[in-house]
């Protein structure tokens, strides 16, 4: 396997050459375009790792599959009279459909729409209570209890993010989300600043694999059929509007992120955590998405 990635890693570093960083957040538009790397933990908690494994980045979208997880078990399937459960064939942050479709809601929990309705669904009697929740949820799954959000990425997303600003208003509107959206938006800000590395995303995918089981105390934090749920969203909505062409390519669960990030999870077998600044116009890690093409042929790992 170390082998392998290390070949990977070199073969597609070139890559990174034909995207660019989501610099429409500004303090994403600092990282360095040309990192890759990658981290696969087995059922067995063994570890491999290759090229920049060690960059540290946010979550932002990877935030939505754990997210969802603790809002289901917060409000069970109530959640889906909020957001629906359908592919939506647009951009990430598109408003579109929000206004056409009738009755209108977000048309799945992996679109910023989704995600932020799914947010204002955490309970908690604070806004940091209800913070504390999220963040204890990916410490715990982890397996880092020191995670906590990059303050800066955290206040960069703050002043920029009027498109996700108009968005919840628009849900408020629609009676989506209740009471003050700048709470919301803020807890949806703080979500996806949390700061990572490839392995800490790797053990989340893991235990999603691992049908929400602690693989070291055999404890089940989260019911399996919540994540049977949340997996099935990340084949069919997690790679943005190119989840298709990854399903057929890769064949595997995966949530990205536009900080170049994608956690995959095959089912009973391993977590990835992948790098890759540079993005293609779709929101996607360009060498990220090649390396893990790669390795799902090299190790056969479609799910299909």
């Amino acid at each position: 396997m170390q082998l392998l990635l290390n070949k990977l890693i070199d073969k597609n570093k070139f890559w990174a050459n034909h995207g660019k960083v989501a610099d429409y957040i500004p303090e994403l538009g600092k990282m360095d375009s040309r990192k890759l790397g990658i981290a696969v933990v087995d059922t067995g908690g063994k570890i491999y790792r290759a090229g920049d494994y060690k960059t540290k980045f946010t979550v932002q979208s990877i935030s939505k599959p754990i997210v969802l997880l603790l809002a289901l078990m917060d409000n069970g399937e109530e959640v889906f009279n909020k957001v629906g459960k359908e592919p939506t064939g647009d951009a990430f942050n598109s408003i579109i459909k929000l206004e056409t479709l009738n009755p209108s809601k977000p048309l799945n929990p992996m679109i910023n729409a989704g995600a932020i309705a799914v947010t204002s669904l955490i309970k908690g009697k604070t806004k940091e209570e209800r913070f504390q929740r999220i963040l204890n949820l990916f410490r715990k799954i982890s397996k880092n209890p020191h995670m906590d959000i990059n303050f800066e990425v955290y206040l960069s997303e703050k002043k920029t993010g009027d498109r996700n600003r108009s968005i919840a208003y628009f849900l408020r509107d629609l009676g989506i989300i209740h009471g003050d959206v700048e709470d919301v938006l803020d807890l949806y800000f703080r979500q996806c600043s949390i700061e990572v590395t490839c392995e800490d995303i790797a053990n989340m995918g893991m235990f999603l694999a691992n049908q929400g089981i602690d693989r070291e105390s055999g404890d089940a934090i989260v019911p399996k059929h919540l994540t049977q749920i949340v997996k099935t969203f990340m084949v069919t909505c997690g790679m943005y509007d190119a989840s298709g062409e990854f399903a057929i390519n890769v064949g595997i669960p995966a949530k990205s992120g536009v900080s170049g990030g994608i956690m995959c999870s095959v089912p009973n077998k391993m977590g990835i955590g992948v790098i890759g600044p540079a993005l293609d116009h779709k929101g996607n890690s360009i060498a990220g998405v090649k390396l893990l093409e790669d390795l799902a042929k090299e190790l056969k790992l479609s799910i299909f």
